[in-house]
């Protein structure tokens, strides 16, 4: 066995063994490698559930990539804390060659790694951070100028043109599973009551889809009742799968689903150039328009209550589930914002305090999007009609059959607004702000 100091590969949004970069590297470092990972206290610390399905998810996503470390001959070390007392208590206990981990692109992250940087580098180690949440990140897809898109179809063509000039790069980190050592001493993983959580029950899709799922994703992606979605957020939100794995997938089955994921990667550089849309609108002028903000009636809204069918079955699913159909987000956000005339961060924080898939960049631009207020964002005067949308999308009521039972019994709420006298009235509350 090697005399040198062993290396640490950190886990965050990247739990797997198969095609991890960050993991691939540090095992094809020629040393050991010890792996760890941090309930982070500071994250969860601002969860207001303590029966957040996304905390028992992770848990037990954990929990299975621990065995499957021991069973290659590692040993994960599973820890809940701030990562850099964490990792400042590590170091003052034993020397380590150098820490790997696959980067992150949210402000709040940033400023956390770039701590435990600068204790690891003061220890002299060295430090490696990888792409791994994307194919393409940060200004790898910019324009001819180098300055970055803010439209997405030049992004997507220019996202296409690199993949067909560079391909798909694989890390094939599973077959180095042979470098993995263990600590020498590690307490027992920390249980969800140890960290202030109870056990939520949720459901996942499996991977892969299926085949014929992705086959008819274009023509069923848009009838919430068929459920045409593929459920790869959630597994893209915290790594247990690889998103190169899904772009190949889609590359051979729906180029649809692939713009979708290309999407997804679009939000994420706006996020990394444009970090001020964490607080306030892409476009600065939005920030002035005039809200209603009525307390009440965004009550109503959170609970399903608004008396539209389609907009109440999408936010009773979410709160059920942890998922919403993709339709029916963009419509329960036309909604909050036009109908309601509510600020749309409003709702981006209730998305993100219930959705399992939520993840910073996507939230923000797909609101930001249905605000008008974002880029490449839908026009202020584009508002969704809650009923033409029923009719549409859930004409046989199918999908509010099984989420709001009493609207499709003629049972349900009055609605809360006109929304004819509603459009009129935000369109020219955006109108003032715009002037």
């Amino acid at each position: 066995m090697s005399t040198e100091p062993a290396s640490i590969f950190w886990f965050r949004r990247d739990l797997r063994l198969e095609d991890n970069h960050g993991l691939f590297r540090a095992l094809s470092a020629g040393g050991r490698v010890r792996t760890i990972f941090i309930f982070d206290q500071d994250i969860l610390g601002k969860l207001e559930d303590r029966d957040d399905r996304r905390v028992s998810f992770i848990h037990d996503r954990v929990s299975d990539l621990a065995q499957r470390i021991a069973e290659h001959g590692g040993r994960l070390l599973v820890k809940y804390g701030r990562p850099e007392a964490v990792f400042q208590e590590l170091l003052a206990a034993n020397k380590y060659g150098s820490l790997h981990f696959n980067h992150d692109h949210e402000p709040e992250a940033l400023e956390r790694d770039a701590a435990v940087e600068r204790l690891f580098r003061a220890k002299g180690c060295d430090v490696h951070s990888y792409k791994d949440q994307t194919v393409f990140e940060r200004s790898e897809v910019v324009k001819d100028d180098g300055t970055p898109y803010t439209v997405f179809t030049p992004f997507g063509r220019k996202w296409r043109a690199a993949l067909e000039a560079n391909g798909l790069v694989q890390f094939p980190s599973e077959r180095h599973l042979d470098k993995l050592e263990p600590w020498s001493s590690a307490p027992a993983m920390p249980t969800l009551k140890d960290m202030g959580f109870v056990r939520s029950a949720y459901e996942v899709a499996p991977f892969p889809p299926p085949t014929e799922q992705l086959r008819n994703y274009a023509e069923l992606r848009n009838l919430p009742a068929k459920d045409g979605s593929t459920g790869m957020g959630v597994h893209l939100r915290f790594g247990t799968v690889s998103p190169r794995e899904l772009v190949r997938l889609a590359m051979k089955h729906s180029d649809v689903w692939l713009n979708e994921l290309i999407w997804r990667e679009f939000f994420m550089q706006i996020l990394w150039h444009f970090p001020h849309v964490v607080k306030g609108a892409f476009r600065p002028a939005y920030d002035r328009i005039k809200w209603r903000n009525d307390e009440a009636m965004f009550q109503r809204w959170c609970e399903g209550r608004t008396g539209y069918p389609l907009v109440d079955a999408g936010m009773l699913q979410l709160r059920a589930t942890g998922h919403m159909h993709n339709r029916v987000r963009m419509l329960v956000a036309s909604f909050l914002v036009k109908d309601l005339l509510i600020d749309w961060r409003w709702g981006e924080a209730w998305f993100a305090r219930w959705l399992m898939d939520f993840e910073l960049s996507s939230n923000n631009g797909n609101w930001q999007w249905a605000a008008g207020t974002g880029c490449d964002a839908a026009p202020y005067f584009r508002v969704f009609h809650p009923t033409t949308q029923l009719k549409r999308f859930d004409p046989d009521l199918e999908y509010v059959k099984r989420w709001a039972p009493d609207h499709a019994a003629g049972k349900g709420p009055a609605p809360i607004v006109d929304h004819d006298q509603a459009r009129k009235r935000a369109i020219a509350a955006f109108k003032d702000a715009l002037a």
